[in-house]
């Protein structure tokens, strides 16, 4: 199995390597013995992320989640970034594809499937539910002197 590289990392940040989405198919994630998804990878933990979790999937053709899941206190954000297909929230069904973004509340049972002929890749962001304020919104610092590179 593909394992994510490290690319740079210091006090203030971490960055990682996943190669190209085309080779998400080398990933997998081992959910338990028997269940393991196979073209999906988590980049949190290699990232240091503290706040949100991030993985990325790539869907082949005719292939599915293979089972609606929800989570307790956790949103997902899912950006499609190439491919087509469904996704399926509490029974309703609808069209995905390259720019589409859908957001699922917790309690949101929630699948996706390639109908197309080409992968479906996607990149979802988990994170706390209702943990964004107005407050945050305003948490960006600009500062004056030029990047230099």
């Amino acid at each position: 199995m593909k394992q994510i590289e490290k690319i740079a990392s210091a006090e203030n940040f971490d960055a990682v390597a996943l190669g190209r989405m085309a080779g998400l198919g080398d990933y997998a994630v081992a959910l338990s013995p028997e269940v393991s998804i196979p073209g999906k990878v988590f980049a949190g933990s290699a990232l240091n992320a503290t706040g949100a979790e991030i993985s990325f999937q790539s869907f082949a053709p005719g292939t599915q989640t293979g089972f609606l899941h929800a989570h307790r206190s956790h949103e997902e954000l899912y950006l499609f970034i190439s491919g087509s297909g469904e996704f399926q929230v509490d029974g309703r069904v609808f069209p995905v594809s390259e720019g589409s973004a859908v957001r699922v509340a917790p309690a949101g049972r929630r699948s996706v499937r390639n109908t197309s002929s080409e992968p479906l890749v996607m990149i979802c962001v988990q994170y706390k539910a209702d943990s964004f304020t107005a407050e945050d919104a305003a948490d960006g610092v600009l500062f004056t002197e030029p990047v230099v590179w």
